[in-house]
């Protein structure tokens, strides 16, 4: 739902709203382990399993004089729909459990295949959407394609999902809305890879679709637009069954096993001083094989069904927040805490937490079933941490205020992908039953 992007003379901060965060590009594969076996693998890889990296980023964002941080990345191949020659495979696509839906920026897609998408239609115009975050919005058509995902990043190596909607993000046949452009915080586009910090986003949340039933109802929903050449782009509304889904909902089976019900983030610890780099596993699938089996000793903390919140306990601040969730889009620990000092407007870290030490913190995390999970985190200086490790992607004690509450909501923990370090997550879908209990739900 956050991303961060450190620059190379400064950090630049972006915040998304509720539709995730950042993306990345095309050409070198991103690396990763070897997977976690089970049943079925191709190159060493299990074909439910996507090797991860969490690095500074696709060129084109270093390129354009910045680096990624805490930013956990997968390739993802997506061809023309029915054809397996005419794919291409993208690396530095963001993971992303706070969002719903594969979104790709246009720039990065080469043209025989950005051609032989076909378009999303609805109410006789294009479908196009508006993405909105704190700090911009990334605008962009909806087309069709197959996706391709895990094993040996190949066509039919791992898991897939045809004929899904996938939004190309920049594109300039339709010029962007003002609805779009002025309903954001600013008016920032973030419409690039350097502008958006990754070649595109997967967002494999708890919810089967982006918006649900909201836009189906209401034309000015500020998502969804039909656009013509000659009329314009017009707020259109759009049927759940039309609107950008979660990619976990269409995998199909493979040896009669379908991996449709949640994802598995296995991520290794990172010390007190960051990594360069960390290499992890996507995992499709919970209780549906042998390698994404939901272990007895794991917590269950089943959320809201229409938000995924849970809540979170720090009593040593006397604070609960009531709208907590996980997030591996989100680059850092957001809450709020007036004991410890931000970074300074001249540091390297504005918005930050910069605490003259260490400070270790104790929270408990409670789910809509009851049941309550410990979680111990420290908070870092991000000023020390962006100098003294400049070439460092992965730090497990960034966080950051988590900012005022929207109107009518209880106050916020985001737990990002600091969190995941060291600790597996795993994200259950709505209307699932993954591992013997009903999603959605986190466990870890």
């Amino acid at each position: 739902m956050r991303n961060l992007f450190a620059g190379l003379m400064c950090v630049s901060l972006l915040l998304a709203g509720c539709g995730g965060s950042g993306g990345s590009t095309v050409t070198t594969s991103s690396g990763g382990t070897g997977g976690t076996g089970g049943s079925g693998t191709s190159g060493g890889t299990a074909y439910n399993v996507v090797n991860a990296i969490v690095d500074q980023g696709p060129a084109a964002l270093q390129n354009a004089g910045y680096a990624a941080v805490n930013v956990m990345y997968v390739n993802v191949t997506i061809c023309a729909p029915g054809s397996t020659t005419n794919c291409q495979t993208i690396d530095h696509v963001q993971v992303d459990t706070g969002s719903q839906g594969l979104r790709i920026l246009a720039s990065v897609l080469n043209s025989s295949l950005l051609n032989a998408l076909p378009s999303v239609m609805v109410n006789g115009g294009t479908l196009s959407e508006c993405t909105q975050f704190v700090d911009g919005y990334s605008w962009g058509p909806l087309a069709t394609a197959d996706l391709y995902i895990g094993g040996a990043d190949t066509v039919g190596s791992g898991e897939s999902a045809p004929n899904i909607p996938v939004q190309v993000i920049g594109t300039t046949t339709y010029a962007v809305p003002a609805a779009c452009s002025g309903g954001a915080s600013n008016g920032n586009a973030e419409n690039t890879v350097a502008q958006f910090g990754a070649n595109g986003i997967i967002g494999l949340g708890l919810f089967d679709e982006d918006c649900g039933t909201g836009c189906a109802s209401d034309a000015d929903n500020g998502y969804y637009f039909s656009c013509t050449s000659n009329g314009g782009c017009v707020g259109t509304a759009v049927p759940v069954t039309s609107q950008m889904i979660n990619p976990i909902t269409q995998l199909t089976a493979v040896n009669g096993i379908t991996d449709n019900n949640g994802v598995i983030i296995e991520l290794p610890a990172v010390g007190a001083n960051g990594a360069a780099t960390v290499t992890g596993t996507l995992v499709f699938g919970i209780g549906t094989q042998s390698n994404n089996a939901l272990p007895a000793s794991a917590t269950i903390l089943t959320t809201d069904p229409y938000y995924g919140y849970v809540t979170t306990n720090i009593s040593s601040l006397g604070q609960t927040d009531t709208t907590s969730y996980f997030d591996s889009g989100s680059n850092a620990l957001y809450f709020n805490d007036s004991n410890i000092p931000e970074c300074g407007s001249s540091s390297e870290a504005p918005g930050f937490f910069c605490p003259t030490s260490t400070v270790d913190l104790s929270a408990t995390i409670t789910g809509v079933n009851g049941q309550v999970a410990a979680a111990n985190f420290s908070v870092g200086n991000a000023n020390t941490l962006f100098t003294t490790y400049n070439s460092y992607a992965a730090f497990s004690n960034l966080a950051a205020p988590a900012g005022s509450s929207q109107p009518g909501m209880g106050s916020t923990f985001g737990w990002g992908l600091p969190f995941f370090y060291g600790v597996n997550i795993y994200t259950a879908m709505e209307n699932t039953n993954a591992g013997g209990t009903m999603g959605p739900y986190f466990a870890f």
